[in-house]
């Protein structure tokens, strides 16, 4: 299936998820950037508070689109062994990497949500939105760091995602949604028509429409 764009994506995404239509538990978290406008379009169809949830890729040096790890909101890190024995790298470059996105992690952090307190997720059903799954390196970490404030169910919904990443995080959630696993992925923005890279003012844009459309949106997670 190929998406319009990311909006699109999200109207199909959401009718995956009708089930969760006005339940008074629900969370949409988006992660920043390009799975805000999915996630917008997703929690206006549920009537459910929109947030965003902060994650970073930890890219190989020199092969920045290969993940080595994550970081998340939280102080959450993860690591991808397999990917660090493969590319031989040190514990000394993952930590210059990792100060590097930590940096840029508080910096989204503050334009995102300002001074807004983190929310408590404890209880809630935390429906976790990206624009797609490659190596599911920054949903991992998401994961992590929904789990740590011990919600009732996290799930997972995304419009695209390579079937191995589906497959390997379905059993760290309760639930998750994938609306396109084709067996031929190679790439995220292969599935999109159109997939520019989503900016800071998009989704602080969004954020605040929502505001002014009167949707349940929360932005202090």
């Amino acid at each position: 299936m190929l998406f319009k764009d990311r909006r699109f994506a999200g109207q199909v995404l959401a009718k995956e998820l009708v089930a969760d239509t006005n339940r008074p538990d629900v969370l949409v978290l988006g992660i920043p950037r390009g799975g805000v406008p999915v996630a917008f379009e997703v929690a206006k169809a549920l009537n459910a508070p929109l947030d965003v949830l902060v994650v970073r890729k930890l890219g190989v040096p020199d092969q920045e689109e290969l993940a080595m790890g994550a970081i998340a909101s939280g102080g959450v890190r993860i690591v991808n062994k397999y990917i660090i024995s493969l590319v031989k790298i040190s514990d000394e470059v993952i930590a210059r990497v990792a100060v590097q996105e930590e940096r840029e992690l508080e910096r989204r952090e503050q334009l995102y949500r300002g001074n807004r307190p983190l929310r408590d997720l404890e209880g809630r059903t935390v429906i976790l939105v990206d624009d797609g799954l490659a190596t599911g390196a920054t949903m991992w970490a998401a994961v992590v760091a929904v789990r740590k404030q011990q919600p009732a169910q996290i799930v997972i919904a995304v419009p695209v995602a390579a079937p191995e990443t589906c497959h390997e995080l379905e059993t760290e959630v309760d639930k998750i949604v994938c609306v396109s696993t084709p067996s031929d992925f190679h790439s995220v923005g292969l599935w999109y028509e159109n997939f520019p890279q989503t900016t800071d003012e998009e989704v602080c844009d969004l954020l605040a429409k929502a505001v002014k459309n009167g949707e349940p949106i929360s932005l202090g997670m």
